[in-house]
């Protein structure tokens, strides 16, 4: 691969990439690519194609891509529980739902103080099951990647249900639009992305970092501002770094703030995961294609 591919800015981003690999094109029948999601019992990939209404799936050992879920209700953010089951944002249905093993659907939640949800839009969960999930309006802006409709709840916020007794309580409500989220390692810090400005004229375009103690944040000071674009989806590997999309491709930044490097990709990157038998491989979604490339570091290991 030339090396054009990747923007060295600093000698610690040399490190972490093989300038050697290649940018694998694994699929390029999507609409709009979202919600990656590695699953490692099965070696396979998954990730939301919006508007079409479907989970795809790439199955590592064959290549072979497939239709995991159709319709999916206009699916966007996936993550695995320590069960490794698939929990996912559903834009249409503005509710959180869970994938039992038996292919049964659970819904977690769909409603706070009786009003239904904007669109949730990206989840996580944490090791001892608390599910955060981010609650921005793209699902009801319009009827592209949901249903038209109003806001009840008049905010856009982030969410965290109690695994003790399953409640949806407000995290935080000071966002435009809460996007893409990522805990650290010891889960003390938890990483927010608000992507504001596709809404508000000199918005929001960064990504905030927030303390965790006991479920509650506080803090939430900005992390990272965007200059290409806007940060979306993201996530961390083992020595802290955030992979992050952004308009010009994957920008790397280091556990301080410091943009390090980014990896160019032909399209604006949506969101990115880590996966493969060892998480050192870095896949993208990126418009109507996902990618992927391996690095010379490990995701964190979430399942």
């Amino acid at each position: 691969m030339s090396t054009e591919t990747y923007e060295i800015l600093d000698p610690r981003f040399a490190r972490l990439v093989n300038r050697s690999a290649r940018l694998d094109l694994l699929d390029a029948t999507s609409r709009w690519a979202e919600g990656p999601v590695y699953v490692p019992a099965g070696r396979y990939l998954l990730w939301s194609d919006v508007p079409n209404d479907r989970i795809m799936r790439w199955d590592e050992a064959s290549g072979h891509v497939s239709v995991f879920r159709a319709p999916s209700r206009n699916a966007n953010g996936n993550a695995l529980d320590r069960q490794g089951r698939l929990v996912t944002c559903e834009h249409l249905t503005r509710r959180v739902t869970r994938t039992e093993h038996d292919g049964s659907i659970t819904v977690l939640a769909d409603r706070i103080d009786g009003k239904r949800f904007n669109s949730p839009n990206d989840v996580i969960v944490a090791s001892d099951g608390a599910i955060w999930f981010t609650d921005p309006t793209y699902g009801i802006d319009s009827d592209y990647e949901g249903r038209r409709a109003a806001s009840e709840i008049g905010r856009s916020r982030l969410y965290r249900i109690d695994p003790s007794d399953g409640l949806v309580r407000v995290a935080a409500d000071d966002f435009v639009q809460p996007n893409g989220l990522a805990l650290s390692a010891d889960e003390r810090w938890l990483y927010v992305a608000d992507t504001g400005r596709t809404h508000v004229v000199d918005g929001p375009a960064h990504i905030r970092v927030f303390d965790v103690d006991a479920g509650k944040l506080s803090g939430g000071e900005v992390f990272a501002q965007c200059t290409a674009g806007l940060f979306d989806g993201f996530r961390l590997d083992e020595a802290g770094n955030i992979w992050t999309s952004a308009g010009d491709g994957v920008r790397c930044y280091e556990p301080g703030g410091d943009l390090i490097g980014t990896i160019r990709v032909p399209d604006p990157v949506a969101n990115v995961c880590f996966g493969g038998p060892a998480r050192n491989r870095l896949f993208i979604c990126a418009t109507g294609a996902v990618y992927a490339i391996y690095v010379l570091t490990n995701g964190l290991k979430l399942v």
